[in-house]
């Protein structure tokens, strides 16, 4: 599994990323962590003429609370997330379901941003930025834009940045103090997700749930959220998460064990968050 040939850039500055961006357009890609990237390219699913690498650059990798917002730089290490205190306190769900992915090999080097823009359903973290009411700041040649979570995932390995867009800040609503649960089955220790659920309790007391792997984009399982809503019980609940998903049929499970699979997960991440209690 060897990539094709490609040309190497290590970006001074986003401005000089941006340039690069704009004179190779889709013959670039961004390099951070690499681990979304690397293996497409070493299988042939992506060949691109030139590795833009953004790695280096400090205004990536800035943390910090804001009128009760977090803003994440894009270049963030899995592994800094994890175990920062102020992630801990303020989204403690990001936190967790950040220290489910990979091993700590993998959480060392991969970036939010990176496995964000990659647009990957199986991927645990965009599931939980939609459910916990993200913005994306994508940084392009007309300047920044906002795109929530919910609109950002367009399809299966597509998402709303561009070739010449940078996604460079996630911002995430703090919610310290909130219930929340993160539920995830797979067969091995380091497997993407058979299927995942996030729940996170608002500040407004209602609870929001996040689908992994349920369809091409990581869902809101807007079925669920209304039957809370409307006062229904943990079971009834959790046995509309399915509605309005089309899971996958793969080797480790056809659509119908993953819809039954989000009931089951989904009843468990609704009674963790203390739902009914």
């Amino acid at each position: 599994m060897i990539p094709a040939g490609f040309d190497y850039v290590r970006a001074e500055s986003l401005a000089h990323a941006a340039d690069l961006l704009r004179q190779h357009g889709e013959d670039a890609k961004l390099l951070a962590g690499g681990h979304s990237l690397i293996p497409l390219m070493k299988f042939r699913l992506a060949a691109p003429e030139m590795l833009v690498d953004i790695s280096g650059i400090p205004e990536l990798r800035t943390l910090e609370a804001e009128d009760g917002v977090l803003r994440l730089g894009a270049g963030l290490r899995l592994r800094d997330l994890e175990r920062s205190p102020l992630v801990r306190e303020q989204l403690p769900l990001l936190a967790a379901a950040i220290g489910m992915i990979g091993d700590r090999q993998v959480r060392a080097k991969a970036t939010i941003g990176g496995g964000v823009v990659h647009g990957d359903p199986a991927a645990d973290v965009p599931a939980v930025l939609v459910a916990l009411d993200a913005t994306m700041v994508l940084r392009g040649p007309a300047g920044d834009r906002e795109v929530s979570a919910d609109q950002f995932f367009l399809d299966f390995w597509e998402t709303a940045c561009t070739p010449e867009e940078i996604l460079v800040e996630i911002r995430v609503p703090a919610l310290p103090g909130r219930g929340w649960s993160f539920q995830k089955f797979r067969q091995r220790s380091q497997d993407w997700a058979t299927v995942g659920v996030a729940v996170q309790e608002r500040a407004d007391g209602r609870r929001a749930v996040g689908l992994v792997n349920m369809g091409p984009v990581p869902l809101r399982a807007r079925a669920v959220e209304e039957a809370l809503a409307g006062g229904a019980d943990v079971e009834a609940a959790a046995a509309r998460a399915a509605e309005g998903a089309s899971p996958p049929s793969d080797l480790r499970g056809d659509a119908a064990y993953r819809a039954h699979l989000a009931s089951v997960l989904t009843a468990k991440a609704l009674a963790e968050c203390g739902v009914g209690r």
